[in-house]
């Protein structure tokens, strides 16, 4: 039993069961246990491996959209650059890098910001970022980000954002909790707490008992101040994640550990937990603060910036053991069996901004 999970026992046993929110939160965020304040959780030594970490084309078709994106936003003069939920920095240290080839004047006149709660992964991306010549700024909220048009990217940030789960019973939807079992194990229960028929997809009459629905204020919220922001200063937001199009049913909660699935209750702190991501919500989010919104798979995405152009550049004087390298990189960001289908891009800016993305049917 971990350290973490011994707390939440005691927690649930003397105060009653817990939100799947609430738990989703102790397990990923608590200051002393939680998974992203204790451990190194990227790459092939942690639990999972991102695109930026894939390869480096991820990062640097991000930034040729960013840069269009500035332009087709007036090329303001003091704009921000921002990455909210970093990692170790290596999507931002791809971004710069490629920004400097493309206008070091952009970079230079540029603020760099990074949106990081935790303070040891800071330390990492301090490191990561340590060699560019860019003065970087760390900010725990959007919030405290310079008032200048914001260029703003999130790569897996929102389904790391705590949502709610409710379960059907009868006709009423309550919502999902942490308690314990007969023996003392964490175990999932129903609490009293139950969600607007409202606010349920139309399946949701249809579904039957026991079936699952997902509901992330925590994440609207997120977007909601990253629009506010653009709304009031002018910039464009992307944010790829995986997820779904459109509110549906179903059980989405997942951990991650050592590269494979984990019982969502069997180690909390030392497992990531997520769930995926509604984007209609997010959208919906962004179109209430007046931006207009696209949405495209990251295969969509990522083949419409150029992605198979630039694997050709990279692996045109590479021996045969670096192409296959580079091919199976295109494969795992792109194709529809790996992230290209399952991942969404979202991209947001004021209305009338001629951004570069996919034309989606």
């Amino acid at each position: 039993m971990t350290a973490l999970k011994t707390r939440i026992a005691s927690l649930v046993a003397a105060s009653g069961p817990i939100s799947v929110a609430d738990y989703m939160a102790l397990c990923l965020f608590d200051p002393a246990d939680g998974y992203y304040t204790t451990r190194e959780p990227f790459g092939a030594e942690g639990d999972f491996t991102t695109a930026p970490e894939i390869s480096q084309m991820f990062g640097e078709l991000v930034a040729v959209w960013l840069y269009a994106a500035w332009q087709a936003s007036g090329r303001p003069a003091n704009a921000t650059l921002a990455e909210i939920g970093p990692g170790r920095g290596t999507l931002m240290k791809d971004i710069l890098r490629v920004l400097h080839s493309l206008d070091a004047a952009f970079v230079a006149n540029a603020s760099v910001a990074l949106v990081e709660t935790s303070p040891r992964l800071r330390e990492v991306q301090r490191q990561t970022l340590a060699a560019g010549s860019v003065k970087l700024e760390w900010h725990e909220t959007v919030s405290t980000l310079p008032l200048a048009p914001l260029f703003i990217v999130g790569n897996e940030l929102f389904d790391a954002i705590p949502t709610r789960q409710f379960v059907k019973i009868g006709i009423a939807w309550h919502e999902r909790a942490i308690g314990l079992d007969a023996t003392g194990e964490l175990a999932f229960v129903a609490g009293p707490a139950t969600i607007d028929a409202a606010m349920l997809p139309a399946e949701a009459a249809d579904a039957p008992a026991g079936s699952i629905f997902e509901f992330a204020p925590a994440r609207t919220a997120t977007m909601e101040a990253i629009a506010e922001r653009i709304s009031a200063t002018g910039g464009a937001g992307l944010f790829a994640d995986y997820g779904h199009l459109k509110p549906g049913i179903g059980d989405t909660l997942q951990a991650l550990r050592k590269h494979q699935y984990d019982d969502v209750l069997a180690h909390p702190g030392e497992a990531d937990l997520t769930s995926h991501v509604d984007f209609s919500a997010l959208a919906l989010a962004a179109r209430a603060h007046g931006l207009d919104v696209d949405l495209a798979t990251q295969g969509e995405f990522l083949l419409a910036m150029g992605l198979l152009e630039r694997a050709g550049k990279l692996g045109a004087n590479a021996d045969a053991t670096a192409r296959e390298k580079i091919s199976c990189e295109v494969e795992r960001l792109a194709g529809p069996d790996a992230m290209g289908s399952l991942f969404k891009v979202l991209a947001i800016a004021p209305r009338g901004t001629k951004l570069p993305f996919p034309a989606v049917s």
